[in-house]
């Protein structure tokens, strides 16, 4: 679903910040190699990740959801001197590309990666993070969500991708609908949950982000 017109969109588009010539070739090769390519962060929303990050200036953040790399490279441009991206994926088949791209932008020292189910990898990262950015599969959102909190620092951020689902989180849900019954009820367990207070931001297909408070 296009929730700005094509006009907005090209707007904001040319009047936010190029990517670096390394995430354009990584995007083009994502676009023409990998299935389901819309997954890639993207410009718009990878200026966003990298806003974000250089905000909090992170030593610690973890990534639930590595895909090709493009997020993980992205958040990595805020992180202090001698901070690290955590970045878990359970797909072992584009890990190859990702390290490709993390060694030509010479983020080697900066994301370290992980290939296995984040379920089980999370509770054994000793780090206090300080940023989290989840975007993996949609029906684990909640349990990441509780996962990445224990290891949050107060006043960190939990950012979780795709939280308006194509506009799906507003229409009648099916009941085979696993993916959409998900998102809902990670949003309205982030609303309501008293440790965090949260904003939920319409950029592209919805960004969640939560500050622990508590």
């Amino acid at each position: 679903m296009d929730f700005l017109s094509e006009p907005i969109e090209k707007y904001v588009d040319t009047h936010t910040r190029e990517e670096s010539e390394v995430l354009k070739k990584l995007s083009r090769e994502t676009h023409a190699k990998v299935m389901m390519p819309q997954m890639l962060s993207g410009h718009v929303q990878g200026r966003f990740l990298q806003m974000i990050s250089c905000m909090v200036n992170p030593s610690q953040i973890l990534e639930v959801g590595t895909y090709t790399g493009y997020s993980s490279l992205c958040l990595a441009e805020g992180l202090k001197d001698g901070g690290v991206v955590h970045t878990i994926d359970i797909n072992e088949e584009l890990l190859p590309m990702a390290l490709c791209y993390i060694k030509e932008a010479g983020m080697e020292n900066k994301i370290k990666t992980y290939t296995g189910n984040a379920l089980d990898i999370i509770p054994t990262l000793n780090y206090t993070f300080d940023l989290v950015f989840i975007d993996a599969d949609k029906t684990n959102y909640s349990k990441y969500y509780e996962l990445a909190i224990n290891k949050l620092r107060p006043g960190g951020f939990i950012l979780a991708d795709n939280v308006l689902w194509s506009g799906k989180v507003t229409e009648p849900v099916q009941k085979s609908d696993d993916e959409t019954k998900a998102i809902m009820a990670y949003n309205e367990m982030v609303m309501y949950d008293s440790r965090v207070e949260n904003v939920l931001v319409p950029i592209r297909d919805g960004v969640m982000i939560a500050r622990k408070i508590k």
